[in-house]
C-alpha cells in the first residue's frame, strides 16, 4: 500500500523555515562567528517592533522558500506571505533578545519527553507546584493581544524574564503560532495551545499538539491559512 503524505501547510512551512534560519543562526552565534553575531545585534533591535519598521532586517529574514516551495507544497499567496513575513520577524528577533550573552542554545525544538512551548517555558518561572499569578497574567496578556504588534511587546517583556532565568523557548513552534494568530479565528486557537502548554508542564503523556486551523468562511480575507483553497 502506498502512503500518500499531505504536502505541509502554510503552518508547518513557516514554523519550518523558522527552524531552518534559527539553525543556522544560533550555531554561528554560539562558535563566535562574526556574521551571525553582527546578525543577531541587527535582530535584536526588532524585537517588540514591526517587521517594515527596520529595512535593515529584510536581508536576514529570507522568505524565499515561502515562494517556491521544494517539496510538494504549493507557493504562498501575498495574504499569507504577508503574515508568514510578520510570524518570522517576531519569532526571530525575540529569539535575538532571548539568545544575547548567552552561552547554549535559547531556542530548543520542543518534543514530547522536553516541552519548549511558550506555556510551558512560563511555568518554568514558577515554583514547583504554585502558580505565580502575575506571570500567569503576562501569559493572559499575550493571548489577549489587539494585534500582533501589541502581541510582540508584551512577547518581548516575557522573553526578557526567560532570559534572566535561562529558560529555553522553542521559536519554531513560536512562529507558526503567530502565523495562526494573525488569521480570524486564529488567536483562540493559539491561546488554547498556550494554555495546553501551561498546564501539561508536569504531565509527560501530554503532547501539544498544534490545533484546529482557523475557520474559513470562503473569503479570501478571512479563509483557513492552512487550507490549499484558492492558491493564487
Amino acid at each position: 500500500m502506498t502512503t500518500v503524505t499531505a504536502p505541509p501547510t502554510p503552518r508547518k512551512q513557516v514554523a519550518r523555515l523558522a527552524a531552518q534560519h534559527l539553525a543556522t543562526l544560533q550555531r554561528g552565534y554560539l562558535a563566535d562567528q562574526s556574521r551571525e553575531v553582527a546578525a543577531l545585534a541587527r535582530l535584536r533591535r526588532g524585537a517588540g517592533r514591526e517587521a517594515g519598521q527596520l529595512p535593515d532586517l529584510w536581508s536576514l529574514i529570507d522568505t524565499g522558500p515561502l515562494h517556491a516551495p521544494l517539496d510538494g507544497a504549493r507557493p504562498l499567496n501575498e495574504n499569507e506571505l504577508v503574515r508568514a513575513e510578520d510570524a518570522l520577524h517576531v519569532a526571530l528577533t525575540l529569539w535575538a533578545l532571548h539568545q544575547q550573552s548567552r552561552p547554549t542554545g535559547m531556542h530548543q525544538a520542543d518534543r514530547q519527553d522536553s516541552r519548549r512551548g511558550l506555556g510551558t517555558a512560563v511555568r518554568r518561572m514558577m515554583k514547583p507546584g504554585e502558580i505565580d499569578e502575575p506571570l500567569r497574567k503576562r501569559l493572559v496578556r499575550a493571548g489577549t493581544a489587539p494585534d500582533l504588534a501589541t502581541l510582540a511587546l508584551r512577547l518581548r517583556d516575557i522573553v526578557v524574564l526567560l532570559r534572566r532565568e535561562d529558560i529555553p523557548l522553542d521559536y519554531a513552534l513560536l512562529a507558526g503560532q503567530l502565523y495562526t494568530w494573525q488569521w480570524p479565528g486564529g488567536a483562540d486557537i493559539v491561546r488554547r495551545e498556550w494554555g495546553r502548554s501551561f498546564h501539561a508542564r508536569h504531565d509527560k503523556s501530554a503532547a501539544q499538539q498544534p490545533a484546529d486551523d482557523p475557520p474559513t468562511t470562503g473569503d479570501e480575507a478571512t479563509r483557513n491559512p492552512d487550507t490549499d483553497k484558492d492558491a493564487s
